[in-house]
């Protein structure tokens, strides 16, 4: 990401047919397989901690509504308050060393769960202590771990290429982590099955301290501004429109789906006695949508306009919900209109997913990157925060049905605000940090 770049933007075709040809491929960067690998195995431990922590406080502890959404709520709040000040500082400090520590306070915290159950010293507010502890520690490591990346890929021809194999990992962990989910915690209980989460952050320390491409260390600067960084950082992404449109609907986004899924999981557990196992299946199968996404991304992008793509992509995300309060009749139809809803969310979040992270590598120099993630991190997080919480409160208030209705319109609304977003009028990726793509 050099700020001399070519006059003329490269199309995504072009950064296709340079993947094949001119430069090797990611499948032959050892060090990005490793990271990939180890990344791959802590999404879908992190999938049953997404599963078993709910589900621990309510079959353990008969959690209320509003004590399930609190609980969700300070998951997440950790990106809204603390994720601006670990960019600053992780841009400037090498990033493995930070991923590795963060890794392991993962790998301890969950591991107390089981061990604090059986020794009979687990209670809700430990519980949702040790939530939010988990939190702040995934914090540090998903600022850290995007900045990362084009430390290891190098060259941005590779970027797209890198983040659908990345959203393909995030998609197959979500096909396989709620089934596997469902079934550990039917067979072992929810506290329990929390080891296999601690257990795969142990693989990504490994799969970090195997890699061997040198870090640069970040220049030291003649003065450090905690505020001016701060503020560069948010500034950098609010100045420019593509990313300030990016970060926006992104917020829409997380609180919609975070809304939805907490809601549902209520829905589900308390109104229609769903079994862990069959609401495991439910988000297990409907999650394959997110593996096709990722998996047909690269190839929809190099066909088709980014922004169209980009369009479609986020309007099925923010359409999906609205098929759960519709579902009504048998049993097995009502499943089958929840899958095909979770189905249609993924799906788009697979494909809009590679051009979300792509565009930000585009667009950001590595001076800046972990800023402008923390930056990304909080609003888009901070939406996810405040849509668990809202989503206790509502189904409080209104009973889960009702509370479904009320998201589902909401997040529908937020596609007149996507048609408007100039990302959708992008026509290819920037060639370089501060250029924009040419628009159509």
């Amino acid at each position: 990401m050099t700020p001399n770049a070519p006059t003329s933007a490269p199309t995504v075709a072009d950064t296709t047919e340079a993947d094949t040809s001119a430069r090797p491929s990611r499948w032959r960067n050892g060090d990005f397989l490793r990271f990939w690998l180890g990344e791959t195995v802590s999404l879908l431990g992190t999938q049953v901690t997404n599963l078993a922590l709910p589900l621990t406080a309510i079959n353990a502890f008969g959690a209320t509504d509003e004590q399930v959404g609190l609980l969700r709520f300070l998951q997440l709040v950790p990106y809204l308050g603390l994720a601006l000040l670990i960019g600053v500082w992780t841009d400037r400090a090498r990033r493995r060393p930070v991923m590795l520590g963060a890794n392991l306070v993962r790998l301890v915290l969950l591991g107390l769960v089981p061990l604090l159950y059986w020794w009979h010293a687990l209670d809700l507010p430990v519980l949702m202590v040790i939530a939010c502890a988990v939190g702040i520690a995934s914090v540090v490591f998903d600022v850290s771990w995007m900045s990362y990346v084009p430390v290891l890929v190098k060259s941005p021809e590779h970027y797209v290429e890198a983040s659908a194999r990345m959203g393909a990992s995030s998609s197959a962990a979500d096909v396989a982590g709620p089934g596997l989910a469902g079934v550990l915690v039917s067979a072992l209980g929810a506290p329990v099955a929390l080891v296999v989460d601690a257990c795969s952050y142990a693989v990504s320390l490994v799969s970090l301290l195997l890699i061997r491409t040198p870090e640069p260390r970040p220049e030291p600067a003649a003065e450090r501004h905690l505020l001016r960084e701060l503020g560069d950082g948010l500034g950098w992404v609010m100045r420019d429109g593509v990313l300030r449109a990016l970060a926006l609907i992104g917020f829409c986004c997380n609180f919609s789906m975070i809304t939805v899924w907490t809601m549902f999981l209520l829905y589900g557990t308390h109104d229609l006695r769903l079994g862990s196992t069959t609401l495991g299946t439910v988000f297990a199968v409907a999650s394959v949508g997110g593996l096709i996404g990722a998996l047909i991304s690269r190839r929809v992008i190099a066909r088709f306009p980014l922004g169209r793509v980009y369009l479609v992509a986020q309007s099925a995300l923010l359409l999906g919900p609205t098929l759960i309060p519709a579902a009504t009749g048998p049993r097995p139809v009502m499943i089958g209109m929840f899958v095909l809803s979770f189905f249609t969310t993924y799906l788009g979040l697979g494909v809009a997913g590679v051009i979300i992270v792509s565009l930000r590598q585009a667009v950001t120099p590595q001076s800046m990157m972990g800023r402008m993630t923390a930056a990304f991190r909080t609003l888009l997080f901070g939406g996810g925060a405040l849509g668990g919480l809202s989503a206790g409160l509502l189904t409080g208030q209104l009973g889960a049905r009702g509370a479904l209705t009320v998201a589902a319109a909401g997040s529908a609304v937020v596609v007149i605000g996507l048609v408007l977003s100039p990302v959708s009028r992008l026509q290819d990726l920037p060639s370089s940090p501060g250029r924009q793509a040419t628009a159509g």
